[in-house]
């Protein structure tokens, strides 16, 4: 199946460096299970809509329908997944519209430091701007050219390939920019609040002072 009509580009993909080992703990997957909290969201066209609200740089809030957030420039990039439940894929291409996209037609405010990712059911997770700014994260609709199924995250999921997957979550709705960090879904059940599968952050217990806020 080939990319939805009305891309208003495709960039090229960004190089992609693969990694000599998996990350500590990870095991490679051929595969792509399916895991997730809760049921998978019915997908209404006609009701969903993205949002970017908070602490923006012009105190506004920006939407997008998704005819029109699906418009915005495609591009794609080559990069890893890496699940905290230890599974790995690797060299995966993703396509959608880049998390550096959205900043700039709906830029923070300079005192920003941290963003919430929102989606359906209310699921929320913390990233560190910096984070999010990543040149390989992105908002994916489609996985190795194919758009992505209801269960991994149609139609739209964060990708952010140097944090563990769970800091993408699956059928996003929007962006809060924050001046303060604030600790999402599963960063106040029990999951560390920065992620780097390179570090081993799965845990709250593993987190040092400055990782995250108090719980």
């Amino acid at each position: 199946m080939g990319h939805p009509v009305g891309r208003a580009s495709r960039h090229a993909a960004q190089p992609y460096t693969a990694h000599p080992e998996l990350p500590p703990g990870q095991r490679l997957q051929r595969g792509w299970p399916v895991t997730h909290y809760g049921p998978v969201p019915k997908f209404r066209p006609e009701r969903w809509e993205f949002r970017v609200f908070g602490i923006t740089a012009d105190g506004g809030t920006r939407g997008w329908t998704h005819e029109q957030f699906t418009a915005l420039p495609y591009t794609t990039v080559t990069a890893d997944l890496h699940c905290v439940t230890k599974f790995s894929m690797l060299g995966v291409e993703w396509g959608g519209v880049p998390a550096a996209t959205v900043l700039e037609l709906a830029p923070p405010a300079p005192a920003v430091t941290h963003v919430m990712v929102w989606a359906e059911y209310g699921f929320s997770s913390n990233l560190r701007l910096a984070d999010f700014a990543s040149e390989h994260a992105i908002f994916a609709t489609h996985k190795d050219g194919e758009p992505l199924t209801a269960e991994h995250g149609f139609p739209l999921r964060l990708v952010v390939p140097h944090l563990y997957a769970w800091k993408g979550p699956k059928w996003v709705r929007g962006i809060e920019y924050m001046t303060a960090d604030r600790r999402g879904f599963w960063e106040e059940r029990g999951y560390h609040n920065i992620g780097d599968p390179w570090r081993e952050q799965r845990y709250t217990y593993q987190e040092e002072p400055g990782d995250g806020p108090e719980l």
